[in-house]
């Protein structure tokens, strides 16, 4: 079978959209945003097969995507779509493999071919999720530490000021990017440089993309910024979020200033993977999230 596949642009948000809106998936990658500007990286194209939108990514191997409704009648469509798919891979002379299926998508493919699939999850790829009010009030013993580190910065910056991320601070946030970049030794290739390639990306095209941003200054100067957008009903994303190491308190006062200014009318926040990297899981785990947003690579049972 000949399936159309694309690569996305910013003029494909109105075909795209309905699908995020009728799914209010709480996974990470389900957003306008990270579909746009992971793409060029994994090299992602995307399909309307038979009313159901699906994601091809070749990079590793062929894969695609749990596909996705944007409405109960195009849901209805599930079954007759993944066989579709089966026969796409096979006359491609390829495995069949979903990535990133959530336990509750695992489960509806066990009820429309039982014992048919199998998933291992990824735990590299689990998304961290918080409760918003948590990560706002940092109360507790456990998130001491936190706001200690605020109350530092804000001892240490008296100036201090946040700020909705607009066309007036743009080229400051560029310019701090650029810095952040010759700080992490970025290079011309790379997670770190695609992960500095994204970010300038979604800086330029914030509109576009839907983003909302917060800026943090200390006085005059941006010592950090973010951006995310609505993920479902109930749950923020935050996509990106930088700030100067060498400063400290600004991690953890753009993480809470952007959530009382952006999202504090969200029961949860989700602040993405940690990709596997030490560190990274080290400062997400010790924010305490409520649970992982688990997801895992489909393949048919040998």
């Amino acid at each position: 079978m000949k399936i159309e596949w694309k690569t996305m642009s910013l003029e494909d948000r109105e075909i795209v959209m309905p699908y995020y809106e009728y799914e209010q998936s709480s996974s990470c990658e389900m957003v306008f945003a990270n579909n746009i500007l992971w793409a060029p990286f994994y090299d992602v194209e995307y399909a309307i097969v038979q009313e159901m939108l699906v994601f091809l990514t070749k990079r590793g191997g062929y894969s695609i995507s749990m596909p996705l409704a944007k409405d109960d009648e195009s849901a209805s469509n599930l079954k007759a779509v993944i066989l579709t798919l089966e026969e796409y891979f096979i006359s491609l002379g390829q495995a069949f493999h979903i990535h990133m299926v959530t336990k509750e998508k695992y489960e509806i493919l066990e009820k429309l071919f039982p014992g048919k699939y199998s998933i291992e999850y990824d735990r590299d790829a689990a998304d961290y999720i918080y409760e918003v009010e948590q990560m706002i009030s940092l109360a507790g013993k456990k998130l001491h530490g936190k706001r200690n580190h605020i109350n530092k910065f804000k001892e240490n910056n008296p100036q201090w000021s946040y700020e909705i991320l607009t066309d007036d601070n743009l080229e400051e946030c560029l310019l701090m990017a650029e810095e952040w970049k010759q700080i992490n030794l970025c290079g011309e290739k790379g997670e770190k440089h695609a992960e500095f390639c994204v970010t300038r990306r979604a800086l330029k095209n914030y509109k576009a993309l839907g983003l909302t941003g917060g800026v943090l200054r200390d006085g005059s100067r941006v010592v950090a910024f973010t951006l995310g957008e609505k993920l479902n009903r109930d749950m923020f994303v935050v996509h990106i979020e930088k700030a100067f190491a060498d400063v400290q308190g600004a991690y953890p006062m753009i993480n809470q200033q952007f959530l009382i200014h952006e999202a504090s009318e969200y029961k949860y926040v989700n602040r993405e993977d940690d990709t596997g990297a030490e560190g990274l899981r080290k400062a997400k785990l010790s924010y305490y999230p409520v649970f992982l947003q688990e997801k895992g690579n489909v393949i048919i049972k040998q």
